[in-house]
Order: C-alpha cells, then sequence, then structure tokens
C-alpha cells in the first residue's frame, strides 16, 4: 500500500513524528477552526475539543494507520477505519473536507516539526494521509448509498420515557408523517442534531434501544454534555429534532450459531437491549451470556427490557454488578468475570467506559476468546488507540 520510498521515511520519521503528534492536531484544530468557525459551532463537539479528547483520538488514528502500514504493508486496518467512517457518516462528512483537513494538518506539522520536515518527508507523510483519507471516502460512500440518504432529517417525538433518574428515552418517527422507517442493524447508532440557546447547532450520536423493525425508532439518553442535557430539559413530545440514518459497527455478524457474550456498563446498555431484542426475535438459540453493571439497580437504565428480552432466549445467562444496593442474585461489585463460565468460540460484544472494557476484553482473552471475536464500542472519541 505504501510505496518502499515513503515506507523507510515514515520508519524513520515516525518517532519524532509520534513524539510531536499531540502538539500537531492541537494546532491542527486551532488553525482549522481559525479558518472555519462554522465547524467548530455545527458540526465538531465542543465538549470534546475543550477537554482535549478529540486531538487525542485523531493523534491516536494518525500514528496507528501509519505503524499499521509500516508493520502489515499488505492488508488495510479496516476495523479501525470503518469505525471511524461509520462516525462520520452519521455526521454527514463531505469527500471535499478531506482537502481542508489536508491543508490545515499539513501546516500544523510544519509548524511543528520545522526544518525537520525535508521534502521527502513531506512526501511521505502525503502519502499516508491519503491512503487514509480515500480509505475512509470510499468507506463512506458506500454507507451513504446503502443507507439512501446522507446528513440529518426531522423527526418529530411521539414519547418520552424516564428511565432513570438521569436517562431519558426518546421515540420518534418521521417529522412528515409519510416516510418509511428505513431499518438497521441492532447495535447500531444514529446522529442527533439540536440547536442550542446560543445558537450552535451540535450533534452526537446514540444508540438505538429498541427493537428493529419497528415503527418508530427510540434512542436513550444519559444527561451528560451539553447537547444530552438539552435534550433532557427542552425536548418534549411534539418537539422535532434532527436524526441521521442508523450507523455503526458494532452489529452481530453473521454465524447465528455461535455464543455470544454481550458486556456493557451504564449507558452502554442501549445497543445491548436493542441486540437482544433482535435475537429473540430471530430465534437465537445458542449460548448468549449478558453481563452488565452498574452504579444501582436504580441506575440501571432499561432494565426491565434488559430482563425480558433475556428471559426470550432459551439458553441465557444473566450476570448483574452493581456497587452498591445490589438485590439477590445480583453481586456486588464492579463487572469480574471471574466464575463465569465463557463458551468455547464465543463472540464477545462490549460496550461502556473504556476501563470497563479494557478490563473485560483482558480477562476474556485470559479465558480464551478470541482477539479477533471481541468488539467494542465508544461513545464519544475513541481513546482505545490513543492510550493503547
Amino acid at each position: 500500500m505504501l510505496s518502499e520510498p515513503s515506507a523507510a521515511t515514515v520508519r524513520a520519521s515516525l518517532p519524532a513524528v509520534g513524539a510531536a503528534i499531540g502538539e500537531i492536531t492541537e494546532r491542527f484544530y486551532a488553525r482549522l477552526f481559525a479558518a472555519h468557525p462554522d465547524l467548530l459551532k455545527n458540526l465538531f463537539n465542543r465538549g470534546n475539543q475543550a477537554a482535549g479528547t478529540q486531538r487525542q483520538a485523531l493523534a491516536g488514528s494518525i500514528a496507528a494507520f501509519a505503524a499499521h502500514l509500516l508493520d502489515h504493508p499488505d492488508q488495510r486496518p479496516d476495523a479501525m477505519l470503518g469505525r471511524i467512517a461509520h462516525k462520520h457518516a452519521s455526521l454527514g462528512v463531505a469527500p471535499e473536507q478531506y482537502d481542508v483537513v489536508h491543508e490545515h494538518l499539513f501546516a500544523a506539522i510544519v509548524e511543528v516539526l520545522g526544518e525537520a520536515v525535508t521534502p521527502e518527508v513531506a512526501a511521505a507523510w502525503d502519502e499516508v494521509y491519503w491512503l487514509m483519507a480515500n480509505a475512509l471516502i470510499a468507506i463512506e460512500k458506500r454507507l451513504y448509498e446503502e443507507s439512501g440518504a446522507a446528513g440529518l432529517q426531522p423527526w418529530e417525538v411521539v414519547e418520552r420515557v424516564p428511565e432513570t433518574a438521569d436517562v431519558v428515552t426518546f421515540r420518534v418517527r418521521p417529522a412528515d408523517g409519510g416516510a418509511a422507517v428505513r431499518g438497521f442493524r441492532a447495535g447500531q447508532y444514529v446522529s442527533v442534531g439540536v440547536t442550542l440557546p446560543d445558537g450552535a447547532r451540535q450533534i452526537r450520536q446514540y444508540s438505538l434501544s429498541g427493537a428493529p423493525g419497528e415503527s418508530v425508532r427510540q434512542f436513550s439518553v444519559k444527561a451528560d454534555g451539553e447537547v444530552s442535557r438539552h435534550l433532557h430539559a427542552h425536548v418534549r413530545e411534539g418537539d422535532v429534532v434532527e436524526l441521521s440514518e442508523p450507523y455503526g459497527d458494532l452489529v452481530i455478524e453473521d454465524g447465528g450459531d455461535r455464543p455470544l457474550l454481550l458486556a456493557s456498563a451504564g449507558i452502554g446498555v442501549t445497543p445491548m437491549v436493542a441486540m437482544l431484542a433482535a435475537l429473540a426475535a430471530d430465534g437465537h438459540d445458542a449460548p448468549v451470556t449478558v453481563v452488565h453493571g452498574d452504579r444501582s439497580p436504580a441506575d440501571h437504565a432499561l432494565r426491565a427490557d434488559h430482563d425480558t428480552y433475556a428471559a426470550k432466549l432459551p439458553d441465557a445467562a444473566v450476570h448483574l454488578f452493581y456497587e452498591r444496593d445490589a438485590e439477590p442474585g445480583t453481586r456486588t461489585g464492579l463487572v469480574d468475570l471471574t466464575g463465569i463460565d465463557i463458551a468455547p468460540g464465543t463472540r464477545a460484544y462490549l460496550c461502556g467506559p473504556l476501563p470497563f472494557m479494557r478490563a473485560v476484553r483482558t480477562q476474556l482473552i485470559e479465558k480464551g476468546v478470541s482477539p479477533a471475536d471481541i468488539h467494542y464500542e465508544v461513545f464519544g472519541p475513541d481513546l482505545w488507540l490513543a492510550s493503547a
């Protein structure tokens, strides 16, 4: 994939670029938003920018992509690219925006590294960038074609259901009343766009928490972050929000006879409930291990659905962990797979805070689950690579 001269140059310069990538991405975003302030106001997550997590995610993905090109020259890191492309497609990212990113990213590289950026170094990293960008553009084009639409459309809130003290479920339908609700794959998410009091149009992703095939879409929101808090405080039945088509690659793969493990913590329960609903509807009869951790039973959003769908499966084992107020039949403390049987050949799906997913992944590998069979979803910037 990467030409031999560029590979040699990238290998030689990767330590310097890697050491400075955090500063490079910080300069990049500063330049980008100075030239295009509308991107920060109407596209990028302002909270993630303020916290620096988006910069960390970008730095991690660039470094990981370059390292993969060097270590596996005949392979493309499709899992990483697919995860990024799904997020981009849910936001409506267009091919021409990659030219804008290229302009400001390479200007930032020159600013930070100075004379170390020789013509050869610039050409080599330019090749890395366009290999990654063109791969993403191609994947996003396919996703747009499959979804039948790009961008966000108006949807009316038909029901608002309080789940816990800080989680609300919104059920929505197309605002025009006539458009058909397209299907989705359990585990996918939608982007939701709202206009905040200061006029900014901000977008966030929320997993679809209802069963696929329903006449409405359902997503559940924890009051954490400015968009989520706005939805809690201001959006009621009859109001209109903007939704994208469903995207996301944390979906149950073909091979319905394999044992599954669905592990979640906190609001990470949302895609798992949709997966359980789909498995129950499809008559899945292979073993399913359900694991969930929360602060307390009262904080366990969608618990009734969690229990109901699991109970419909002929071979399901449910393990619930609560930090406090654990009930009979549940456990006290953080999720711990010790003592939980994991069937050979299990395929695992994880969603929740990053420390939780790292701990569960480590325990699964220790129990013999192949790393290739462990899939995850990160809410917000994917910092797994950035801190790996």
